[in-house]
């Protein structure tokens, strides 16, 4: 009879806690829609909010979602404008998620613009966006230790069109108990074994970007790495990679799971640089577990605990990322 796989042991408990876990939605809740970063289609960001109040949850639109930066078009609206969005969702304490609507690019120049000393003062709420939103995950997990939803934009093409996609999102936000285990078909081992840590990353080539930056943390180590990207050809992963091996940010990761690739470049140049970059790191890597800018999309927490078992293609969560509207 084989025996069972050991899980990896993490690097010491002292280098990365469990984040606070918001509380779960109710029917009802108010949500708070934001763009961070990029121009936001108007029809599009009109059906995301159509899906959303199907939930039974009232929707607020923040004041400059719908702007457009003067200069920068690829801008939603000037750098300060969308930090103040920001900002007063979080702080408002009828507001009990925000939700971002677009990624593309831009929460570099915002993010700097919060006063993440006065967001302190509030109670936690969801975050919930990718793709350029990695940012803002990593300032709410460096800053406030709140966990977040690596998950769909509310105006993204990927939300609007797929109900699978959608339908994650909502059992995550308001049935958290029934999406602790996380699969997808193309989920499979590029290096075996099982690793314990708490979920950190997101786009992979964003995190390189935030490397020495004032929200970037300076390690993960203890954490399983979730990592995906988009139209970045497999040269230009590599040197993402390179860049975030030499920086020792990786030292003392326990596992990755590795997202979506699309726009990458042939799937199988992309795990080659995977295998070569990452397998000497030693630690289980899982293939596509389908997280990302893919057609289907699973919403994955960020900062709270679990299993990465890279033979079964799983990642199991220790406890709903979100907690029970009655929680202490």
């Amino acid at each position: 009879m084989a025996q069972p796989v050991p899980v990896r042991a993490t690097a010491p408990t002292d280098t990365i806690r469990e984040a606070v876990r918001p509380r779960r939605l109710v029917p009802g809740d108010r949500v708070a829609l934001v763009a961070p970063s990029g121009a936001v289609e108007r029809d599009r960001l009109a059906a995301g909010i159509e899906i959303l109040r199907s939930w039974d949850l009232d929707v607020v639109v923040l004041p400059h979602v719908r702007d457009i930066h003067p200069e920068h078009a690829y801008l939603a609206g000037a750098d300060v404008h969308r930090a103040a969005d920001f900002q007063q969702a979080w702080l408002d304490p009828t507001v009990a998620a925000v939700i971002c609507v677009r990624g593309g690019y831009g929460v570099q120049r915002m993010v700097d613009l919060i006063d993440w000393n006065v967001l302190r003062t509030a109670p936690p709420k969801t975050l919930v966006g990718f793709s350029d939103i990695t940012v803002l995950h990593e300032a709410v997990a460096t800053r406030l230790g709140v966990a977040t939803l690596y998950g769909p934009l509310a105006a993204g093409f990927v939300f609007t069109t797929d109900g699978p996609t959608a339908d994650h999102l909502r059992r995550t936000l308001f049935e958290p108990e029934t999406t602790t285990v996380l699969t997808s078909p193309t989920a499979e081992a590029l290096i075996p074994g099982r690793a314990r840590g708490i979920l950190a990353g997101g786009c992979a080539s964003l995190l390189a970007a935030e490397l020495g930056t004032p929200t970037a943390r300076p390690s993960f180590a203890g954490t399983v790495l979730l990592l995906e990207d988009v139209n970045e050809q497999p040269y230009r992963l590599d040197r993402v990679l390179t860049q975030l091996v030499r920086s020792g940010t990786l030292d003392g990761v326990a596992g990755i799971a590795l997202g979506s690739w699309d726009g990458c470049g042939p799937l199988d140049k992309v795990r080659q640089v995977m295998v070569d970059r990452l397998g000497p790191l030693g630690v289980p890597i899982v293939w596509e577990l389908g997280f990302g800018h893919s057609p289907t999309s699973l919403t994955v927490p960020l900062g709270v605990a679990a299993v990465l078992d890279a033979d079964a293609g799983t990642l199991t969560l220790d406890a709903p990322v979100l907690t029970p509207p009655n929680a202490e």
